[in-house]
């Protein structure tokens, strides 16, 4: 992945912007660049609550639809093209890291009953593996001469914040995180055959997976079927649009 995320930097920092390459990331846009997006920020209500199964479902929480394409990238942004999606996956890790770690505190202080200690184990290995993947892709951010993301600067982070606060147990924080962790697995997938860069593809395609891996764990907690998709889908991926920088 490091490596990856080495000629990733190098490609980008050769890449000079053209009225082609504006041109091309306009259409990218118009088919809908990264699919899903802002459905996630109603499904973290359902960290307070049991869930059912969604696989075949095509609405978040409470009946709000999913976005079917996404909102075209905000060409005032600092970040774009490729670097667009660099900064949308180290805000997606960023929020994993922060959520897993008020997860933690929580668990600590007694505000979520008893957690078992391998769930314990668990979202303490996957928020250093999410920190990981922050600092992998802010490397390339700064290699590429723009400023590294250490926040959430993502526009459903307020929604996660809150649904954080109000978990009283274990299972509700686990259904956050597993939403947290599908909208990331998917937003790599979506990445892969989405970004023109052979090291932007080569990054996602090594991180997928392990958000995938998050996320089976997450649902065997729930006492869901550990892999419920025969293929990852990519209906809840998230958007540039999140992106509030």
């Amino acid at each position: 992945m490091h490596a990856a995320a080495a000629g990733l930097t190098e490609e980008l920092r050769d890449t000079r912007p053209d009225a082609a390459g504006v041109e091309r990331l306009r259409m990218g846009s118009r088919r809908g660049f990264l699919l899903g997006a802002g459905g996630v920020a109603a499904a973290l209500a359902l960290a307070a609550c049991s869930s059912s199964s969604t696989k075949t479902s095509s609405s978040g929480a409470g009946g709000t639809p999913m976005a079917s394409g996404s909102p075209s990238p905000s060409m005032s942004s600092m970040y774009t093209g490729d670097l667009q999606v660099v900064a949308l996956a180290t805000a997606l890790e960023n929020q994993a890291v922060g959520a897993y770690t008020a997860a933690l505190a929580a668990a600590k202080a007694g505000k979520l009953g008893t957690v078992p200690a391998a769930v314990g184990t668990f979202a303490t290995t996957a928020m250093a593996q999410h920190a990981d993947h922050a600092k992998a892709w802010n490397a390339v951010l700064t290699g590429a001469g723009k400023p590294a993301i250490t926040g959430v600067p993502l526009s459903n982070q307020p929604a996660t914040l809150k649904a954080l606060g109000a978990a009283t147990s274990a299972g509700a924080v686990a259904q956050l995180a597993l939403e947290l962790e599908n909208q990331a697995a998917q937003t790599y997938l979506f990445a892969t055959y989405n970004v023109s860069s052979a090291g932007g593809i080569a990054t996602a395609a090594s991180i997928a997976p392990v958000e995938a891996m998050h996320a089976a764990i997450l649902n065997f907690v729930l006492g869901q079927y550990p892999v419920p998709d025969d293929f990852l889908p990519t209906d809840k991926a998230a958007s540039p649009a999140l992106l509030t920088v």
